[in-house]
């Protein structure tokens, strides 16, 4: 069992930059590949980012590319997303999230459903 918990959302204008975080305990996570999700007010959840076990490969979502990146600090258990340039469009609640399996790359990276474990959640708001 692995329990994540997110940090770093807040209020920021267009343009400026947060730093998320998402620190693992229970057990290690630098086997897993990671994932970032979103959710905004009256939509679904979608997903943002991931970064694969080796930290070798990541994915995006369209709308971030070029202004969020997926990292890791396999020594202190902890996956990060750095975003830039934010867009009013990104204020949601942001979610990290954590694939069972060792050394596996999921087959669908984007998919919920791929990833059992799941933080709370951190809110992010941007304002125009």
């Amino acid at each position: 069992q692995v329990q994540l918990v997110e940090s770093g959302g807040g209020l920021v204008q267009a343009g400026g930059s947060l730093r998320l975080s998402c620190a693992a305990s229970g057990r290690t996570i630098n086997r897993n590949t990671m994932g970032w999700f979103r959710q905004a007010p009256g939509k679904e959840r979608e997903f943002v980012a991931a970064l694969n076990w080796s930290g070798g490969s990541t994915w995006y979502e369209d709308s971030v590319k070029g202004r969020f990146t997926i990292s890791r600090d396999n020594a202190k258990n902890t996956v990060y997303l750095q975003m830039n340039s934010l867009k009013p469009e990104d204020t949601a609640v942001y979610y990290c999230a954590a694939n069972l399996w060792d050394f596996d790359t999921p087959r669908n990276i984007r998919n919920m459903n791929e990833y059992p474990y799941w933080g709370q959640g951190t809110q992010v708001t941007v304002s125009s």
